[in-house]
């Protein structure tokens, strides 16, 4: 019994977690929607005066109206997890070659279909997701401001009039049904709004990609290179403590043995140093082990070992931690090692009173935020631990903002796809 109320509170949680999140998707793609319409109709009023003669010297800003609306959807969809790469070559200067390279570009096609399609599609689902709260509000508490309606022609947000007891409980049942459509269908219609985004936005198969793969073969030499400089840590780690000590280990264990015919009190006190030493080398040794592969990623998971992190900060740390389901473990032990890093400067260099870690999973996304309340003006370019936070996110495809303006809060932003 208790597994099953587990079990659906779980799913009631993700249910209403989902609704959230897609009432949010839906409300930013109204707001790109809205553009939308509008450049619509600014293109419209271009062409017409194109008609006429006049609107051919208008119509490359029409188009970099487009290109603008288009980047600003991108974005909305990389921020829930979809990235979409832009595939636009720079523009070249004069309006007749500004209107030569557009009409050359595969992406402006791309750009008008989606942008007619999002304008027609997306914004009416956008205005029903953001209404639908309100309806459902509006019906559910009824009851409690009634006496503030004026007498007569008093009606739900169908239209259907509430006379009497009867029209009240008409009115919470629409409310109540006003909600679970909220519920069940407001992730459809995200998924629907997105859709077009997705088909069209991405680049042309066509399109030359020799951009991408120049920054995908960068971020893959900084992997080689962190990894490098990883196991040079390691063999310098064995190589100065741990070896050392087991070198002592068998010096004071051979003293000891001479020792046992000759003074046995001495002999104790050198298997008593060999003893220590050899505990400071497994020490050592473990050490060397976790900053490998922590085992508490293993044995507490990603919020487990966030919330260990965050209990040994100097710094009062608060963690919020939902992320559903399974990662590659190379994801986890990554997002383990840029908290572990934030904590760490946070701690010697923010003079912050209070700290955040917020972690979420959305869909194949893994987000990070780290923020404290210090005194800023920290450079992610001087070779700080931001650098290597940074080149470990990057060797995963991923993504960081940093912002750490004097005064505070410092901030670090970290995406991390969770499918490898």
């Amino acid at each position: 019994m208790a597994n099953q109320r587990r079990w659906k509170d779980g799913a009631v949680g993700r249910a209403l977690r989902g609704s959230l999140e897609a009432y949010q998707r839906l409300a930013g793609g109204l707001g790109t929607a809205s553009l939308a319409l509008c450049t619509v109709g600014g293109l419209l009023v271009v062409a017409v005066l194109c008609l006429v003669g006049v609107g051919l010297p208008l119509l490359p800003r029409a188009l970099s109206a487009v290109r603008a609306v288009a980047g600003w959807e991108r974005e909305r969809l990389s921020r829930w997890g979809d990235e979409v790469i832009s595939p636009y070559a720079p523009w070249p200067k004069g309006w007749s070659a500004r209107l030569r390279a557009a009409a050359a570009d595969p992406a402006t096609g791309r750009d008008l279909r989606w942008l007619f399609t999002h304008a027609v599609l997306g914004f009416p689902l956008g205005l029903i997701g953001v209404l639908l709260p309100l309806l459902a509000i509006r019906d559910l508490t009824f009851p409690l401001w009634l006496w503030l309606a004026p007498p007569g022609g008093i009606t739900t947000s169908v239209g259907t009039p509430i006379e009497g007891l009867t029209g009240m409980v008409s009115s919470a049942l629409l409310g109540i049904g006003w909600t679970a459509i909220l519920i069940g269908l407001t992730p459809a219609m995200a998924r629907l709004q997105a859709r077009p985004g997705l088909r069209l936005l991405e680049p042309h198969p066509g399109v030359d990609l020799s951009a991408r793969v120049a920054e995908l073969t960068a971020t893959r030499a900084a992997a080689l290179d962190a990894h490098t400089a990883e196991l040079r840590r390691i063999e310098r780690s064995l190589h100065d403590g741990t070896q050392n000590r087991l070198v002592g280990v068998t010096v004071l264990l051979g003293a000891a043995r001479r020792a046992l015919k000759k003074d046995p009190a001495t002999a104790d006190q050198a298997i008593e140093q060999a003893q220590s030493a050899a505990e400071q080398a497994l020490a050592e040794l473990r050490a060397v082990v976790r900053a490998i592969l922590p085992p508490v990623l293993e044995q507490r998971g990603l919020g487990g070992a966030l919330a260990a992190l965050a209990a040994g900060c100097a710094v009062p740390c608060r963690v919020s931690v939902d992320v559903p389901g399974s990662r590659p473990a190379s994801v986890d032990a990554t997002a383990y090692f840029v908290v572990a890093e934030a904590l760490t400067n946070i701690s010697k260099h923010s003079h912050a009173r209070h700290a955040a870690v917020d972690v979420r999973q959305t869909r194949d996304r893994l987000h990070l935020r780290v923020e404290d309340d210090g005194r800023g003006g920290a450079d992610d370019s001087s070779g700080s631990g931001i650098v290597g936070i940074r080149r470990r996110v990057e060797a995963h495809d991923g993504r960081v903002t940093f912002s750490s303006p004097p005064g505070g809060p410092t901030i670090l932003d970290v995406e991390l796809p969770c499918v490898l």
